[in-house]
């Protein structure tokens, strides 16, 4: 891993990481798990308002660092405020000297484009290529459709660090979307996230996407570090 991540990065569980730099500390989908603030520039981001990826006390933190912000899709359910920002789809945000696009999902909320520190970070939530068994022939077909779409509106952008769901609930059919993301938008480095606590679904993407030269990373534990 050595000098392939130049920000610090720690997985905390499901969908939940902190991004850590010299002047920022980033919080994404935190709905459980142990977490370490910073005494630094806060921000934290919740992509959509289900339980596995927002969880109110998130705004208990401001009694340990006044300098946080909030960035949340609005489908939650809050009042903007001085340091609390809502978003829609298709929206931009400079928050500080970071600059914050908001994309589409397939499932409920927002995705996340964030340009910091010169790299552009890719926050999925719950976009992705959806494919259940139990879905019809023609719900299958419009997932298809409407994953791909989403993803063509990124093609324009250069994707340094992606997270991203790889989630075993889908069996058989847990790579497609990351599989198809790496295909098409080439991320410097791809970050599986969305499994709970079954770390081998990020081994097994590992080997299903051996020829890319895509650098997956592994994730074996909570409050893994991620490093340079």
């Amino acid at each position: 891993m050595k000098g392939v991540i130049e920000l610090k990065i720690e997985y905390i569980f499901h969908s939940g990481f902190t991004i850590e730099t010299k002047k920022y500390f980033l919080i994404f989908d935190y709905y459980k798990g142990d977490i370490s603030l910073k005494n630094k520039k806060t921000i934290v981001f919740s992509t959509h308002s289900h339980t596995d990826h927002y969880n109110p006390r998130i705004f208990k933190w401001i009694e340990k660092n006044s300098d946080i912000s909030y960035v949340l899709s609005d489908d939650i359910s809050v009042e903007p405020s001085d340091n609390i920002y809502t978003m829609g789809t298709y929206e931009s945000l400079k928050l500080h000297d970071i600059n914050i696009k908001s994309f589409g999902s397939t499932d409920k909320g927002l995705s996340f484009l964030i340009e910091l520190d010169g790299k552009n970070i890719f926050f999925a939530g719950d976009l992705n290529w959806w494919y259940w068994d139990d879905d019809s022939e023609q719900e299958k077909v419009e997932m298809e459709r409407e994953f791909k779409s989403e993803i063509d509106k990124l093609k324009k952008y250069k994707i340094d660090i992606a997270f991203f769901p790889v989630d075993p609930r889908l069996n058989e059919n847990y790579y497609l979307g990351g599989e198809y993301f790496i295909n098409e938008l080439k991320p410097k480095i791809f970050i599986p996230m969305h499994f709970g606590d079954k770390y081998e679904v990020t081994t097994d993407f590992i080997h299903k996407m051996k020829d890319t030269p895509i650098h997956i990373v592994e994730i074996t534990k909570k409050n893994q570090i991620l490093e340079a």
